[in-house]
């Protein structure tokens, strides 16, 4: 099991993070709160989960082990697969997912793509008390991140390829990111700004 890499960021093309880890050269998969936080040569550690199938081995990867736990937790409630997991980690924050669970507010839940409301009081009964293990840090992280370099497409074609690949349809993606993008010139602040507005 590959628990953490450390390494130097070589590309990023949301939500994927190509890390250089001694010449090899691993993707990985973020949630987009992790995603935003990154830049081309930065030297960083992903606490990474592994998942293997048939067809595929694939990494995912967070700043920190408490997403990394969270992230687990959310694949041990039926019907919940990793592309979910990582939507429901882009869409909230692991401090507004334990406030949504504790306060049973599905609304918010079925923000997240794929989550329809059969699924969002699933999460509510199976985390309720799984969260109630974990003593969660109620410390605030910084919310200044590191400007993304992108090249190729724009900042505003990646802000909907990436709200594309948590499962949003190309029109949502499009009407996020345009009521999103203001005077961003960033791709990393236009999915900010989609993020946030989706919680309001």
């Amino acid at each position: 099991m590959i628990g953490c890499l450390i390494g130097e960021v070589l590309a990023l093309e949301a939500p994927t993070v190509l890390l250089n880890v001694n010449g090899v050269g691993y993707e990985v998969d973020t949630p987009l709160t992790t995603f935003c936080q990154l830049q081309t040569g930065q030297k960083v550690t992903l606490w990474t989960h592994l998942t293997v199938r048939e067809d595929a081995q694939l990494l995912y990867g967070f700043l920190n082990t408490q997403d990394k736990i969270i992230f687990r937790t959310l694949l041990k409630v039926n019907g919940v697969g990793p592309k979910m997991a990582l939507g429901i980690l882009s869409t909230l924050s692991v401090e507004m997912l334990i406030h949504t669970v504790e306060h049973n507010d599905v609304k918010t839940l079925v923000k997240v793509p794929g989550v329809g409301t059969k699924t969002a009081e699933r999460l509510m009964i199976e985390l309720r008390d799984r969260f109630k293990t974990f003593a969660m840090s109620s410390t605030s992280t910084g919310t200044t991140a590191a400007q993304i370099q992108f090249t190729g497409n724009s900042a505003v074609a990646e802000a909907e390829a990436a709200l594309q690949s948590l499962g949003y349809k190309p029109l949502e993606a499009q009407k996020l990111v345009n009521a999103a993008k203001g005077d961003f010139t960033e791709a990393s602040d236009i999915i900010r700004a989609a993020l946030k507005s989706m919680n309001k």
